[in-house]
């Protein structure tokens, strides 16, 4: 059963940056862009590199690794489309920051 658990408040993720997270036995990265949050899972499908240290830029999380970017809706790369970053559901709880993670709350 998945259920939403609290990762930050809201503020506490900069405009246009990420944060790592570990919810339940995985690393999420959450990212403020344009006042929303997404979650991405933090390694880079390309070669793991860690996301949530990476910038925001036109609602990509760019890799600094390879500059690969990958949406933070669905976390397609538009390079290379079978490179997909898993995307988690986030919603605002409050002034809590609130992940969805399959599994996480076992």
């Amino acid at each position: 059963m998945s259920e939403f658990i609290t990762v930050a408040k809201v503020g506490e993720i900069p405009e246009g940056r990420g944060r790592t997270f570990t919810v339940g036995d995985r690393r999420v990265a959450v990212f403020c862009d344009g006042g929303q949050h997404f979650a991405l899972d933090n390694a880079c499908p390309h070669m793991g590199a860690p996301l949530g240290i990476c910038n925001v830029r036109d609602g990509m999380v760019i890799c600094d690794r390879h500059l690969w970017g990958y949406r933070l809706t669905d976390g397609v790369c538009p390079e290379v489309p079978k490179l997909k970053a898993e995307t988690f559901e986030v919603r605002i709880e409050g002034d809590e920051i609130q992940v969805c993670v399959p599994g996480a709350g076992k």
